[in-house]
């Protein structure tokens, strides 16, 4: 069993920035595990459903919801500290969501939320106008 804890959201002003982690752990979970998981970001705002954000492979190819993402966040990976980390740009007030940080252990690089094993429990990024 793999448990993921997500940290770093909160509210901030349009224009701003935050930096969301997800770290993995569980009790026979390694680095090398880790490693070969696909890591995603989802959020879910109030009223509507899941939505994909970002994805990131074993090997570091990221795929991103371009229509709402536009280049403003970026996914990333610290296998060493069985960590992902999405880093959120010019954040804009539509961007507020529950963040969701999701893994898979076929290493898919996918945005099917059905194709995700394990979820963390979500951290509430608000962002005001």
């Amino acid at each position: 069993q793999v448990q993921l804890v997500e940290s770093g959201g909160g509210l901030v002003q349009a224009g701003g920035s935050l930096r969301l982690s997800c770290a993995a752990s569980g009790r026979t979970f390694s680095n090398y595990d880790f490693s070969t998981y696909g890591m995603g970001w989802f959020r879910q705002a109030p009223g509507k459903e899941r939505e994909f954000v970002a994805a990131i492979n074993w090997s570091g190819r990221r795929i991103y919801d371009e229509d709402s993402v536009e280049g403003r966040f970026t996914i990333s990976r610290d296998n060493a500290k069985n960590t992902v980390y999405l880093q959120m740009n010019s954040l804009k007030p539509e961007d507020t969501a529950v963040y969701y940080c999701a893994a898979n252990q076929n290493s898919a690089l996918t945005i099917r939320g059905d194709l995700y094993d394990y979820w963390g429990q979500g951290t509430q990024v608000t962002v005001s106008s």
